[in-house]
């Protein structure tokens, strides 16, 4: 199974399916996370260059909350997959016109293009294009 470092650490396939999982829990409001000090600081600078032209996107290596982190091993490829999959297809219904996020801070009309950005970031990491 192919594995991405990320702050040193080796992250599985499997384990990023997870992580974006968690992420969109939280994106659906089932997750709370408060406000970074940092991102109080420079998230709105952050998210604009993440956000400024098709080629531009998540920084290798770029932090995040330890909420969102995932530490177990022998996770089930398949199974983190099709959970992703399943919480991804939410979206045809998703309602919010605003969210708040917890680096970059409200999130008006943005949220969508970051998701995006965000799973195609950890897709490229495993060769996925």
């Amino acid at each position: 199974m192919k594995e991405f470092s990320q702050f040193g650490v080796q992250m599985t396939v499997a384990q990023m399916c997870k992580h974006c999982a968690i992420c969109e829990e939280y994106y659906f409001g089932n997750i709370k996370k408060s406000r970074s000090f940092l991102g109080r600081l420079v998230g709105k600078l952050a998210i604009k260059a993440i956000l400024k032209d098709d080629e531009s996107g998540i920084n290798k290596n770029a932090p995040t909350a330890p909420v969102f982190l995932v530490n177990e091993t022998g996770l089930n490829f398949e199974k983190e997959r099709a959970d992703w999959k399943r919480l991804i297809t939410r979206y045809e219904t998703y309602q919010k016109d605003s969210f708040t996020h917890w680096f970059f801070g409200k999130c008006q009309g943005q949220l969508g293009q970051f998701i995006y950005k965000h799973s195609d970031h950890h897709l490229k990491q495993f060769g996925v294009d």
